[in-house]
């Protein structure tokens, strides 16, 4: 028997027998009374609280819904006074832009940081020029009242609204850091708790 052998069964083997079980690890873990894991624990509690309680504040201001604005005034207004702002510019009778809508609703649900809007063109004649917006749908985002990115028809999603999924529409939005990726999932736009999409 080598050295290092003789090292190993010198050891004292300290496995409690109930550890070995999975649910049981887990018990003792949640059970352990240690300075270090229970400062954590209660920090990330209470971190969580914090981005619960902000994620029913937002709420309560309109962010997790996809409303549709009928004044080109109200546009600008929250165009000016959000951080992050994705604005769908729509047409009721073009049936692309309805395939839009719904992908674009679903974000909105989870991404409470950026706001999200539709408009419908002819509600917003001085944008649409300004903007110079002729093909639909067009999405344009703002970043503190700044035009950042534009995503005019499907381009970059796959060209038409069968051969793009939301995840790749939120991928695009993302890289253009309109949106961010959630610290907090799983919250319906009542605040109420839900399985994260994630798990979907």
């Amino acid at each position: 028997m080598s050295k290092s052998d003789k090292d190993i069964e010198s050891v004292p083997d300290t496995t409690q027998p109930a550890l070995e079980d999975e649910d049981a690890m887990i018990a003792a873990l949640e059970d352990d009374k240690s300075a270090p894991f229970t400062a954590f624990r209660e920090q990330r509690i209470q971190q969580l609280h914090e981005e619960h309680a902000r994620a029913k504040q937002l709420i309560s201001e309109g962010y997790g819904q996809y409303p549709e604005l009928k004044e080109e005034k109200a546009l600008m207004d929250l165009i000016t006074k959000s951080e992050l702002i994705v604005v769908h510019f729509s047409k009721a009778d073009f049936s692309r832009c309805g395939e839009m809508d719904i992908h674009l609703e679903a974000l909105a649900s989870r991404h409470y940081g950026t706001r999200f809007a539709k408009i419908y063109v002819e509600n917003s004649p001085f944008l649409v020029m300004k903007m110079c917006i002729k093909v639909l749908p067009c999405i344009l985002c703002w970043k503190n009242g700044k035009n950042v990115d534009r995503i005019v028809g499907f381009e970059g999603l796959g060209d038409t609204p069968d051969s793009f999924t939301t995840d790749d529409l939120e991928q695009r939005l993302m890289s253009s850091g309109i949106i961010r990726r959630n610290k907090l999932e799983g919250f319906n736009n009542t605040g109420e708790n839900m399985q994260s999409h994630d798990n979907e």
